[in-house]
């Protein structure tokens, strides 16, 4: 396998037969796929908000993964929330003009393109602010849900769905240094604990996914769980995400296989890393205090962290490692650190406990 990315990180390396930082992102990944020897290719990321880059690679080598065409589809909120609805589905409000919208908070002002949380906003009107000439194609405003911010991974092929997962997202916590709205995390929520109707509503999307919108492979939906166990859409990721990891360790299964196989491209599966039914994974990034540069002993302080993590999980416990020399940003991404336990409260307590090492090191 050879994967291109914008970051090069060190663990990447071990992975792949190959691997290539490309410059010039998000373009620099065509020039990429033209050099990496022919077969099948996957996306993931943030791509999708690129379709027709897409198209163009696609064009060039076979693709394991969903169009350009079939991501506009559900990248565009208006045609998303006319399919979620007509299923009996929530999802917010949503506007292209500020117009007549309140600027009490209630609203948020979301890039269309968006990736991660970032370039959202609390709506509040400045003073004298012209709607028509407020106006944004690159934009919307978007009702803020109350409630439990959630992520659910499915398997979707030839029009059938298989909830693989949910997840409680973590956005802007302190511990990772994010900001207000940057994702920073998961923990994992066990399917045998979820309520029923919760799972009615997951079965009810995931089939809208695959039947309406003629998505497949391993897509993933953010949501909002409110009090009445209610689930709004927020976003639909038609790729492979972030949160199938913890799918991916909790069972064994391997999503890249689940992927490609959706496609018609079988993959030799990777050993069986021996699954607890028992683990209740979780991840955060963790996010610069400050501009740094990687240097050998800030490298050699991760390697040995992960490396007694790693013997006692049974999986790799830091991922994203940023190779020495490598200049880190404030506020940028610096690593990604995993934790399991019998409980999602327990997870979450060992993630806390690793994150704070890790800042012993990092600074």
């Amino acid at each position: 396998m050879h994967a291109a990315d914008a970051f090069g990180d060190l663990d990447l390396d071990a992975v792949t037969a190959a691997s290539r930082r490309v410059t010039g992102y998000p373009e620099g990944l065509a020039d990429a796929a033209q050099a990496f020897p022919p077969g099948p290719w996957c996306y993931t990321g943030a791509i999708e908000n690129h379709p027709d880059l897409i198209d163009r690679i696609a064009a060039l080598r076979p693709l394991a993964g969903n169009s350009g065409d079939s991501l506009r589809q559900v990248r565009d909120p208006f045609a998303l929330a006319r399919r979620l609805r007509a299923a009996g589905l929530l999802y917010p409000e949503t506007f292209t003009t500020p117009e007549d919208i309140p600027a009490d908070g209630s609203f948020l002002r979301k890039p269309i393109a968006s990736a991660g949380g970032r370039g959202i906003s609390v709506w509040r009107q400045p003073v004298g602010f012209d709607s028509e000439a407020g106006k944004s194609v690159g934009h919307v405003w978007q009702r803020r849900i109350a409630g439990l911010p959630m992520a659910a991974v499915f398997g979707l092929s030839g029009g059938e769905q298989r909830l693989l997962g949910l997840s409680q997202q973590l956005i802007g916590e302190p511990s990772c240094r994010a900001t207000e709205f940057a994702y920073c995390g998961s923990v994992q929520s066990p399917l045998k604990l979820v309520r029923e109707e919760v799972l009615d509503q997951c079965t009810r999307l995931g089939s809208t996914l695959a039947t309406e919108c003629g998505l497949a492979g391993i897509v993933a939906v953010d949501m909002v769980l409110d009090a009445r166990f209610g689930l709004t859409v927020i976003e639909v990721n038609p790729r492979p995400s972030s949160s199938m990891e913890l799918v991916e360790r909790t069972t064994g299964e391997s999503m890249l296989a689940t992927h490609l196989a959706a496609f018609g491209w079988p993959s030799p599966r990777p050993p069986n890393r021996h699954p607890s039914a028992s683990d209740v994974w979780s991840k955060a990034v963790l996010f610069a205090a400050v501009s740094l540069t990687v240097d050998e002993r800030l490298l050699d302080g991760l390697l040995k962290l992960s490396a007694g993590w790693t013997a006692a999980d049974g999986w790799p416990a830091i991922a994203d490692i940023p190779r020495s020399g490598e200049r880190v940003r404030a506020g940028g991404p610096l690593l990604t650190v995993f934790a399991s336990a019998d409980t999602p409260h327990a997870s979450r307590e060992r993630l806390e406990q690793r994150l704070a090492a890790l800042k012993t090191v990092t600074g």
